[in-house]
């Protein structure tokens, strides 16, 4: 099983990064210059209104152009600008994406002319007309998204359109395999090559970083690359990285995998279904997680990452992602029908979400939490242990030498003797150790308490409002903020015990995450003796 190396196939060079023609030596008319402003996975251009380009060459604001220099040529959005403080009238501003993308330095020469229109604009228009569309066109739309052809209005449109006229199946598969075939392929030369995912919406929730020990330890193969947090307190690559360095270069981390069998990693910098992250910058601010894009998302990341076998969580609760047990079997159905399409074997398990799973809320704190089960301390949270076990367990049994029903048990062993840590330690000091003691974690330093206003049992927690709280306090810019749970689902409280508490390290933040609470504090407490139902069981 062990792989002897991995397999990186990437696209050819489209017209949009090819080598420019020898137009290209013609004296350059503007100066670059990098414009320090982040737009978020999109290449926008600043040029001066008195600039002579400009003005003879017609352009527009928000019309799209290409810029070539020296056999470099990317495309870019055109804002126009009437301070020279900005870009002067013989230069060409570039944000931070853009100045990247084209890789040259300041003041190089460059030249800019008028971009020619996505190929794929008269299939936008159909979808947006609300017509099913060919796999061809979706490969078309998704080549132009990737080479940065669409503005941010024309990739709102597309996110909007498919979100109104819900994707059939077949779209779902024709968008997945678009999205999986730009860009960067892995191939581990390995099999199984498993992986695990959950849909998100859940506070807490830092399985993957015990699963992957305990699946490596056993001597699965599990390269696991994790985002960052866009709309939660934490996300496990920020939680990762209270412990180590989680951008080791690519070569690196193929070297740590072969070694170490598995990793917690960004996958930011992977290059893996590009187009993916580009509509990810619009869903997110529009909050649009539609069931086909969000199937497409993940199981284009997985395939493109190399994986062969996945198992997916989704969490059902009244202020989880998903609502209800009959939403969530439809979800399990499109997903194990894309994924079977695509040649992924998957495991779709449906999972209790009606409250956080473990009690830290915020990177350090779910790192103390995780780094506790690890140890088998008394004071790890029991519904993590338990859920991370189960999942584990669930991939173990993509082994074909674990029989059916033994997985939880063998995951168990792994832990409990001690492995699971031994792999979790050498997989950080593989990728750069941080200092990190979970008996005395780097909390931010101003903190209050949220009361419980009378007796009673906890009948409710608000997985938003929770998670609203430990963001506004902070989290995850500031590694040691967020809210730490002393309560749980059934519990009894007395009036005036502590629910929980909240971390933040300015002053601003913590009024902000007081105030937030003194309107809903997000727990809900009931009569003492009231049965608090369980959801799911997996």
């Amino acid at each position: 099983m062990t792989p002897d190396e991995v397999s990186v196939t990437a696209l050819p060079a489209s017209p949009a990064t090819s080598a420019a023609t020898d137009a290209d030596a013609a004296p350059a008319l503007l100066r670059l210059k990098r414009v320090a402003i982040d737009t978020y996975r999109e290449n926008v251009a600043y040029m001066h209104r008195d600039c002579a380009v400009y003005r003879a060459e017609g352009f527009q604001a928000l019309s799209k152009v290409e810029i070539t220099a020296n056999g470099h040529r990317i495309l870019a959005t055109l804002n126009v600008v009437d301070d020279t403080c900005i870009v002067g009238l013989d230069q060409l501003g570039l944000s931070e994406d853009a100045f990247a993308l084209l890789g040259l330095i300041e003041g190089h020469p460059t030249r800019v002319s008028q971009a020619e229109p996505p190929s794929s604009i008269p299939a936008l228009h159909r979808k947006i007309s609300g017509e099913r569309l060919s796999h061809e066109n979706y490969h078309a739309i998704v080549r132009d998204i990737t080479e940065h052809r669409y503005s941010k209005i024309e990739l709102t449109a597309f996110v909007v359109a498919c979100n109104q006229g819900e994707l059939d199946r077949e779209e779902v598969y024709s968008l997945t395999d678009a999205m999986a075939s730009m860009g960067r392929r892995l191939d581990w030369h390995a099999h199984p090559v498993v992986d695990k995912h959950c849909i998100g919406g859940i506070p807490g929730n830092r399985t993957s970083m015990l699963v992957v020990p305990i699946v490596a330890a056993h001597g699965m193969l599990c390269p696991k690359t994790s985002s960052r947090a866009i709309t939660s307190p934490a996300g496990t690559a920020d939680t990762m990285e209270v412990l180590a360095n989680v951008e080791p270069s690519f070569d690196r981390l193929s070297e740590i995998v072969r070694e170490h069998r598995g990793c917690l990693a960004w996958g930011g910098t992977s290059d893996l279904s590009p187009a993916d992250d580009v509509l990810i910058s619009v869903e997110r601010p529009l909050s649009i997680d539609s069931p086909g894009q969000m199937v497409a998302s993940i199981l284009s990341k997985k395939v493109a990452a190399g994986s062969t076998h996945l198992l997916l969580d989704i969490p059902v609760g009244a202020t989880a992602k998903v609502r209800t047990i009959p939403d969530a079997q439809r979800l399990r159905k499109l997903f194990e029908f894309v994924a079977k399409r695509m040649g992924l074997t998957i495991d779709v398990v449906i999972t209790d979400g009606r409250q956080p799973i473990g009690n830290g809320i915020g990177p350090v704190l779910e790192a103390r939490d995780v780094m506790w089960v690890l140890a088998n301390d008394p004071r790890a949270p029991h519904d993590l242990r338990q859920k991370s076990l189960r999942l584990a367990g669930r991939i173990l049994e993509f082994d074909p030498d674990v029989r059916g029903g033994d997985g939880y048990a063998i995951a168990r062993d792994i832990l409990e003797s001690g492995r699971a840590m031994a792999k979790m330690r050498a997989i950080i000091d593989a990728q750069g150790h941080k200092p990190f003691d979970p008996d005395h974690p780097a909390l931010a330093p101003l903190s209050f308490e949220v009361l419980a206003k009378r007796d009673g049992i906890v009948s409710g927690i608000d997985n938003q409002q929770v998670a609203r709280l430990a963001r506004l306090a902070g989290a995850p810019k500031v590694q040691g903020a967020g809210v730490d749970l002393l309560f749980k689902l059934g519990d009894t409280v007395k009036e005036g015990q502590p629910l929980y508490r909240v971390y933040a390290a300015y002053s601003s933040d913590l009024e902000f995450a007081r105030q937030a609470s003194e309107r809903h504090a997000g727990y809900y407490l009931g009569e003492a003796g009231a049965e608090i139902r369980q959801i799911v069981e997996f």
